[in-house]
C-alpha cells in the first residue's frame, strides 16, 4: 500500500519580506542623509533664535578661529584666500550664478569686526552675502532680566 502526499511543496518563495527590508533601509538612509553636515569646513557657527531659509548657497566663505579665510563654489574644497583674492574669486562666482547668495561661516570666536570688515568688502562690490547661524534651542535664548526696585 502506497502513501500519497497530499501537498506538493513549490520551487519558490515569496519576495515580499524582501521588499519591506529594501523599502526599510531606503527611508533609513533617505532620513540620515538630511543629517549631514551642510559645511565641508569645520567651523563653530554662533546660535540665533531667529533663521532664514534660503536655498542652498553656492558660493561659501569660511573664516575659522584662527580668522584665516577660505572660500568655495559649489561643491569644491574650500580653498585658503586672502582678502584680494577673495573679492575676485567671489565676482568670478557671482557672474556664475547671479541669483544666488554667498554664505558666511564664521566661527563664533571671530571678532565681530573682522566679520563686519568681510560684509563690508562683499558690500561694496555689490554682492549678496547673509551670515550663517546654527539654530538656538528655547534653553539658549537669554530672556533680558527685569530691573529690579531700588529702595
Amino acid at each position: 500500500m502506497a502513501l500519497k502526499r497530499q501537498h506538493d511543496l513549490l520551487a519558490t518563495y515569496s519576495m515580499a519580506s524582501m521588499t519591506d527590508v529594501i523599502f526599510l533601509l531606503l527611508i533609513f538612509f533617505m532620513v540620515t542623509s538630511t543629517f549631514v553636515s551642510p559645511t565641508a569646513f569645520e567651523v563653530n557657527l554662533p546660535k540665533s533664535s531667529e533663521q532664514t531659509a534660503i536655498k542652498k548657497p553656492s558660493s561659501k566663505v569660511y573664516i575659522d578661529s584662527e580668522q584665516k579665510l577660505f572660500a568655495s563654489f559649489g561643491e569644491t574644497e574650500p580653498q585658503p584666500m586672502s582678502d584680494d583674492q577673495l573679492v575676485a574669486f567671489l565676482k568670478i562666482a557671482q557672474e556664475q550664478d547671479s541669483t544666488q547668495f554667498i554664505a558666511l561661516y564664521a566661527d563664533e570666536s571671530v571678532p565681530y569686526g573682522r566679520i563686519v570688515e568681510v560684509l563690508d568688502m562683499t558690500a561694496r562690490h555689490n554682492l549678496k552675502m547673509v551670515l550663517a547661524t546654527k539654530p538656538a534651542s528655547n534653553a539658549d535664548i537669554q530672556q533680558p532680566a527685569e530691573p529690579q526696585p531700588q529702595n
